[in-house]
């Protein structure tokens, strides 16, 4: 059992307010009477009406609230597996997560940018199979291809600046990696997006890409970071930060953005280069690219379906309100007002008047 809206029991507080709302109507009609004098001589020898009905009405109507709130939340009640097809396409990601991808000239650095450019690629995918490939010194598949996009986020958040030993920027190694990823009996439906600041370190990126090409990959690198350069924040055991980065020689090491690689990578595989904005007007762009990649039939998974039950509080909720319609608040009426007997006694009282 469960229920496929569940914002919509807040509606059930409603139900609390109208039962505090009903005990303080009926109290205050009992104060009111009470004030002209004893309640039981006033009422004695007349038609009266009776409280406990009143009180019976008001909890038909609470019950029947709480019904019908359950209805709109979407009661759901037993299981059925339905096979899911879907068409799309074999989309990698791979990161640089390289230590000068620390760089803060995005903001708040290369890294944490690559990262949520990842997440808002996710979070627009349908249909399509998504992978991750973490890359520094060497690569590896963080995420193999999958349909499930909530684990490719959880996968996600290990990407850091240690997750990778190894240091350096391999975007040879990436490609490679990334390419064998992929069903290797396919030459289209592929694309990798590519997230670097493009300092390759002697890994032969153009051989890799073109090996890529004749596997039918396309590749789009997003470049992250300034062409003019950037130093790279050095940190120590605890985190602190203690400087820059420096070489052999004790000069600060500056991190500049290789845009020429990484168009050179884009052109061997049909595919397209884009830089990194702070806006992040640049995903648009690559997804609309992606999208023009001719689609497959994925796989199709078995899936647990939960069967839609709102049908039956919703007609509980309904007869009690029905009921509650007909239901009088004087002992014997509803006889009365089922046979007439009522508006015969009005049309009497109108003609002694």
């Amino acid at each position: 059992m469960r229920f496929a809206d569940t914002q919509a029991l807040y509606l059930l507080f409603a139900s609390l307010l109208a039962i505090g709302l009903y005990w303080r109507g009926i109290k205050r009609k009992k104060a009111a009477l009470a004030s002209f004098g004893d309640p039981g001589l006033i009422l004695r020898g007349r038609e009266q009406v009776s409280y406990g009905r009143q009180a019976g009405k008001a909890a038909l109507v609470v019950i029947a609230s709480i019904f019908i709130t359950l209805s709109a939340a979407r009661f759901q009640c037993g299981t059925h597996l339905e096979s899911v097809k879907r068409e799309g396409i074999d989309l990698i990601i791979a990161v640089d997560v390289s230590r000068s991808m620390l760089a803060e000239d995005m903001r708040p650095n290369r890294l944490a940018r690559a990262v949520q450019e990842v997440r808002d690629i996710i979070d627009s995918l349908r249909g399509d199979r998504i992978g991750l490939v973490a890359f520094a010194g060497d690569a590896f598949v963080q995420c193999p291809l999958t349909l499930d996009y909530s684990a490719a986020a959880i996968f996600l958040e290990a990407f850091d600046a240690d997750l990778i030993a190894q240091q350096g920027t391999a975007i040879g190694e990436a490609i490679r990696v990334a390419s064998g990823a992929f069903e290797s009996s396919e030459k289209k439906h592929k694309a990798l997006i590519l997230l670097t600041d493009g300092e390759d370190h002697d890994t032969g990126p153009i051989e890799a890409a073109q090996e890529a090409a004749e596997l039918g990959v396309r590749i789009y690198p997003i470049g992250i970071g300034s062409v003019r350069g950037e130093p790279i924040p050095a940190y120590d055991e605890r985190g602190n930060r203690v400087g820059f980065v420096k070489d052999e020689n004790e000069q600060v090491v500056v991190s500049r953005l290789d845009e020429s690689t990484l168009r050179e990578i884009a052109r061997k595989t049909n595919g397209a280069y884009f830089r990194a904005t702070p806006g992040g007007v640049e995903l648009e762009r690559v997804m609309a690219e992606v999208r023009q990649i001719e689609t497959k039939e994925l796989k199709g998974t078995l899936a647990t379906q939960y069967e839609d039950r709102y049908q039956w509080p919703l007609l509980l909720g309904l007869l009690l309100l029905m009921t509650e319609f007909i239901l009088p608040e004087r002992p014997g009426s509803l006889w009365r007002r089922l046979s007439g007997a009522d508006i015969t006694k009005r049309e009497r009282e109108i003609e002694e008047l």
